[in-house]
């Protein structure tokens, strides 16, 4: 039984990371990444002038921002394309179970990212020749980022179960990344606590628990927290659950 889902899981995966490097919308998004994320770190992030080799503050700090946009641009094709094309029918009818579909699908994505951080690899080298930096932020910070990225994946995800347009895929994506990214800014947490009374710091507590940015900073600074990467799972999950429920609509 585990063998035979093993074996679909990977079809699909086979046939969805095909789809990705046949087509040139990978590479586009891998090199705005690598410009992106290497323009931050020496242009607004400074890195050339800040004594710290540990990659959080000038390299890892910009990663949420960047993901809010990349990822949708990413996954808004997993499930709206196979809406379009009328080929989800085709798919789910297949010998196959919907959430093979749905694993097969997210992990083929999730590869893409995958190679987008490993691409990044050079600044970590360039800082290892040119200092002696501690490695537990950038191993925790790498960690962060994909476990970021894969969440606003499966957010994503989650909204292409339920449109066949991949542009209003990416618009409600994008905004949804950027809501549970943006509760955590510290601007947003310091306006709460001002505009609520006492007993609203519960209310902060909660809304800062739920962000995204919150629980990435936590792990970005060399300590890895079970709490955060137990919340990065939960959501990713809960994202594939209601990815299921998505199609399972549409099916109906």
């Amino acid at each position: 039984m585990i063998q035979r889902d093993i074996k679909n899981i990977w079809a699909i995966y086979k046939r969805e990371f095909s789809s990705y490097v046949n087509s040139p919308v990978l590479y586009v998004i891998l090199v705005i990444f690598l410009l992106a994320t290497m323009g931050f770190a020496f242009l607004f992030g400074r890195f050339l002038d800040q004594n710290d080799a540990s990659l959080v503050q000038a390299f890892f700090f910009w990663h949420p921002w960047i993901y809010v946009v990349l990822a949708p641009a990413v996954g808004m094709r997993l499930w709206s394309e196979e809406h379009r094309l009328g080929t989800v029918e085709l798919l789910l009818t297949m010998p196959i179970s919907p959430w093979q579909a749905i694993v097969g699908k997210f992990k083929a994505a999730a590869t893409v990212w995958l190679i987008a951080l490993v691409l990044t690899c050079p600044i970590v080298i360039t800082v290892c020749y040119l200092g002696d930096p501690d490695p537990g932020p950038i191993i925790t910070g790498y960690i962060a980022s994909y476990l970021y990225a894969l969440a606003c994946l499966a957010v994503t995800s989650a909204v292409s179960a339920f449109t066949r347009s991949q542009v209003v895929c990416f618009i409600v994506s994008v905004a949804f990344c950027f809501l549970f990214t943006l509760i955590g800014y510290p601007g947003i947490i310091d306006w709460l606590i001002n505009i609520l009374p006492a007993w609203g710091e519960h209310v902060v507590d909660f809304v800062s628990y739920l962000s995204f940015l919150d629980h990435f900073y936590e792990m970005s600074k060399g300590v890895l927290v079970v709490r955060d990467v137990i919340y990065f799972v939960s959501v990713i999950y809960v994202a594939l659950v209601v990815t299921g429920l998505g199609l399972a609509s549409k099916r109906s």
